[in-house]
């Protein structure tokens, strides 16, 4: 698998369904999916940290996405891993940790030893990878819709 940098106008017929799919994989819904609200986010965090938003590449095929950056979180600088996606076909493949590494290396460059996530309660494969991957339980966030969960890079 093979990285690329998202070029959001270039790339839109991927990185809206992938997105859109994460909300119903997560949530069993996309209803609160903002197409353009997503863009101009994507396109202003990209500016601000642009080796943290790719395609994922397969034989010339995007099958996946990654959105990660930096943030602060209790007055320390962390990484923050906004999504990690991978297109129905590909996900239990092993696929998953080849995203994860490239996160990882991606935060060790930037200096960042400790990263977070959130996840939807009920996506439990996620939850499960995650796990696998080393991350701990920190607190539920917007009135138990998602938890936070920490690693260390």
């Amino acid at each position: 698998m093979d990285f690329i940098p998202i070029q959001v106008r270039q790339h839109l017929q991927y990185i809206l369904p992938f997105r859109r799919d994460s909300f119903i994989v997560s949530f069993g819904t996309d209803a609160n999916f903002n197409a353009r609200e997503y863009l101009e986010w994507l396109e202003m965090q990209q500016a601000r940290f642009p080796e943290g938003f790719m395609l994922a590449i397969e034989n010339g095929v995007p099958i996946g996405q990654l959105e990660v950056t930096r943030k602060d979180f209790e007055g320390k600088p962390i990484g923050y891993v906004n999504l990690y996606y991978l297109i129905p076909e590909k996900r239990g493949s092993g696929l998953g940790a080849e995203l994860h590494a490239y996160a990882m290396s991606v935060f060790k460059k930037h200096q960042l030893g400790e990263y977070h996530l959130r996840v939807s309660p009920t996506n439990k494969q996620a939850i499960s990878f995650y796990e696998k991957m080393g991350m701990k339980w920190l607190k539920p966030e917007m009135d138990g819709k998602v938890f936070r969960m920490a690693g260390k890079v």
